[in-house]
């Protein structure tokens, strides 16, 4: 483990002193350093929290208890009150690094007995040699460290340090061929020799095999279940796009009637597509801002289900009350945060709905913080369902720490019905590579490992603070501007907790409650996430409405990418940051800073292309308008086409299915389709998904006719590109040409009609 740098803290006024006592503690510092150990020393603790993050970084620390400020009667002392605080700081998130307390006349008498029990030793200075405490100190340090890294990490660093020669694939053995060429060399230096080492293929038997998950890789998947609450998981290497295919394949065959959200990812399309399913959709709300409500409870039963099936056209004739749906498949949570109450859904779909689908790629921190209480698939000491296995499938690479593509599958058992293992590795075969990225497997082994408590929940909780920090300065931000001035919101309830997290009742969606506008819910059933933001531009109010005045939320949006702010979702009049474990103050500060420098700008109109000069390089068209004259041209443009309103009933208007999804999608393989202009949409049936981003939630699927609606949308989406190039609304499905004149075309692939 020396390979690493995690040095040995010591905190001392007298580490640089030319006293006894300084000389006594850099004597100590100098054997520790003569066997191989970084040491780092400090006077003070400074800044008691931020000094305390230094426990992920370090091996151990070694604090003086002899400061100047220690007084007789140690629950009163200064000295005593600043080291317990920094003790609880560290143990906060760490429960296992080595903390030692040393002195030349205090003894453990002078401490009181909650900080006592969370040391490992008390070093009384000049007793023994500094060569003797410092082997003791790095004994325990050592075997913190060899303590840290769970099983298929711990196995794939020492096979990747062991210096075997490489045999097998992938042909770079080990990052040697890389070594031959000039941009080879480049690429090694770029990404390491470690990372290089380590990417190897599954005929390595010390690391266990992923495919039948065997060895360090099965310890690690079993360590991760027991982590996350489940009995049963599974690592994918190829995202939760996979992950779903997996579970869908595994649950579902052709024919079999699913249930599913309507604001699914695609991959659940995707699904039903290959495995020839039958769907019934749930709907959800949605309000004007573009945000996508929770499916109402109501929903959620055997009659609301069995109405929708009696009235789908693809299964007419059939007797809805002898149809068991294979599974239910719902986004936990949406893209802006909602969560549902997932013990509610459970215990009212046990013993119809075979089998429940969790989509948590945006959750997996929910199941650390007692904050989020029910609204996550699977948490400790709650009521199994009697015959219906709960799958979740979450991306690990999202919101925790695995890199990109790093998920999971987590399965929760029945008590009258276990996950068959064997069949379900089937389903996990047909869909992952037999050449697993085996840094991608080491993420999910670490990402789980970093949720155990008590650093998972440490983390969690910080992300809500940082989060609700965020959520008050913008507010500030706001009252010193005073009510006739603008400013952005972020979308949420009227009232926070003025210090700290608060209470997670303040976060449960209340049935009519202005602020989020999806009317009447069910109590208790919805709640936001906190870590999810929203950001509202001005120009539209929740009922639809535009004003006068208003910034588009894309111009927002570029005008931060060009200040090295990078958003993760843009809609109309909003934009969406989160939180993850890996946010810092600085960086919403400087989000912070660079909007208020965009009202600035917006208010005096400056010129585009000082701006935004970077847009205008590829954009001329704009160099010579204002930034706030772009914005009210966009602005005019989406009020002229109603836009908010449109989109919202496009997406809650009703829709026909034609055809099976997977008969729609075969029309593709057999060359019967037929690219039909916007024009003439309507009626027609789809054979691929349309997908407008934002939101990047799809309109219709394979076998589902346009509507009128949906055709306005399309209508409208052509005009604006035409009108704002640079801003283009990108919808995948939509075919563009551009005619000799340089003019764009769109069409949509059809199932053609037959004369």
């Amino acid at each position: 483990m020396l390979r690493f740098r995690f040095p040995i803290v010591i905190i001392d006024e007298d580490f640089r002193s030319e006293n006894t006592s300084g000389f006594g503690i850099r004597a100590l510092a100098e054997a520790i350093e003569k066997e191989g150990f970084e040491v780092v020393g400090a006077t003070s603790y400074g800044d008691l929290s931020q000094f305390a993050q230094q426990q992920s970084r370090a091996s151990a620390f070694i604090l003086s208890i002899d400061d100047n400020e220690f007084t007789p009667g140690p629950e009163l002392d200064p000295a005593v009150l600043n080291l317990r605080k920094f003790i609880e700081e560290i143990r906060f998130k760490n429960a296992d690094i080595p903390i030692y307390l040393y002195g030349e006349t205090r003894t453990s008498q002078h401490i009181p007995n909650d900080v006592l029990r969370e040391l490992h030793g008390f070093i009384h200075m000049f007793e023994d040699t500094p060569e003797f405490v410092a082997r003791h100190i790095i004994r325990e340090a050592r075997s913190y460290l060899d303590g840290l890294a769970p099983p298929f990490f711990k196995a794939l660093m020492d096979y990747a340090q062991d210096g075997s020669y490489s045999w097998h694939c992938p042909g770079h053995s080990g990052g040697v061929a890389f070594l031959k060429s000039p941009v080879g060399q480049m690429f090694h230096q770029f990404f390491g020799e470690n990372m290089l080492r380590a990417d190897v293929c599954n005929a390595v038997e010390e690391l266990g095999q992923l495919l039948d998950h065997t060895g360090p890789v099965a310890a690690s998947e079993r360590n991760a279940a027991r982590i996350f609450n489940a009995d049963h998981c599974f690592f994918v290497t190829n995202g939760t796009s996979t992950s779903n295919k997996m579970v869908w394949h595994h649950m579902v065959a052709p024919g079999d009637v699913v249930v599913v959200d309507r604001n699914c990812h695609k991959s659940i399309l995707h699904s039903i597509i290959m495995t020839g399913a039958v769907p019934v959709f749930l709907t959800p709300t949605r309000n004007h801002y573009g945000i996508i409500g929770p499916i109402p409870e109501s929903e959620f039963s055997r009659e609301a289900i069995e109405r929708k099936i009696a009235a789908n056209p693809l299964l007419a004739g059939v007797d809805p009350k002898t149809v068991k749906p294979r599974i239910l498949t719902l986004t936990q949570s949406t893209y802006d945060g909602v969560l549902y109450n997932t013990e509610t859904i459970k215990h009212a779909l046990d013993g119809y709905v075979d089998a429940l689908h969790f989509d948590e790629a945006w959750l997996p921190h929910a199941a650390f913080h007692r904050f989020y209480g029910p609204f996550h698939s699977m948490g400790k000491k709650r009521a199994r369902p009697k015959d219906q296995l709960v799958f979740a499938t979450q991306s690990t690479h999202k919101l925790l720490a695995g890199i990109s593509q790093a998920s999971q599958v987590l399965v929760q058992d029945a008590t009258e019905r276990k996950l068959d293992r064997h069949l379900f590795n089937e389903a996990y075969l047909m869909h992952t590579s037999t050449s697993p990225q085996y840094a991608i497997i080491a993420s999910c082994d670490v990402a789980a490992a970093m949720m155990e408590a008590p650093g998972g929940p440490a983390l969690v909780e910080e992300s809500i603070v940082e989060s609700l920090d965020f959520r008050r300065a913008m507010r500030k931000v706001e009252g010193e501007f005073g009510g006739g001035d603008w400013w952005f919101k972020v979308w949420g309830p009227d009232e926070l907790a003025d210090d700290g997290i608060g209470r997670s009742a303040q976060w449960i969606l209340e049935a009519d409650a202005e602020w989020h506008g999806f009317g009447a819910l069910a109590d208790g059933f919805n709640m936001l996430d906190p870590i999810k933001c929203t950001l509202i531009t001005p120009g539209l109010d929740l009922s639809g409405r535009f004003a006068e005045t208003g910034i588009p939320a894309s111009i927002v949006t570029k005008f931060l990418a060009e200040h090295g702010v990078v958003v993760e979702k843009t809609g109309l009049y909003s934009f969406f940051i989160m939180f993850t474990i890996g946010i810092t103050k600085g960086r919403w500060n400087t989000l912070l800073t660079a909007l208020q420098q965009f009202k600035d700008d917006y208010d005096r109109n400056a010129p585009m292309w000082r701006v935004l000069p970077e847009f205008c390089a590829a954009h001329p068209r704009y160099e010579r308008m204002g930034l706030r004259d772009l914005c009210q041209a966009i602005h005019e443009q989406y009020a002229k086409g109603d836009i908010a309103r449109l989109t919202t009933e496009m997406y809650v208007s009703e829709i026909v299915p034609a055809m099976k999804p997977t008969d729609a999608f075969a029309y593709i393989a057999h060359r019967r389709t037929e690219r039909v202009a916007i024009d003439d949409l309507e009626g027609r049936i789809a054979t691929s998904l349309l997908t407008p981003y934002p939101p990047g939630i799809p309109l219709l699927i394979p076998g589902e006719r346009f509507n009128k609606r949906i055709v306005d949308y399309l209508r409208f989406t052509r005009e604006f590109n035409a009108a704002f190039p640079g801003f283009a609304t990108d919808v995948h499905g939509l075919v563009e040409d551009t005619t000799d004149d340089g003019r764009k075309r769109y069409y949509v692939d059809c199932v053609r009609e037959e004369a």
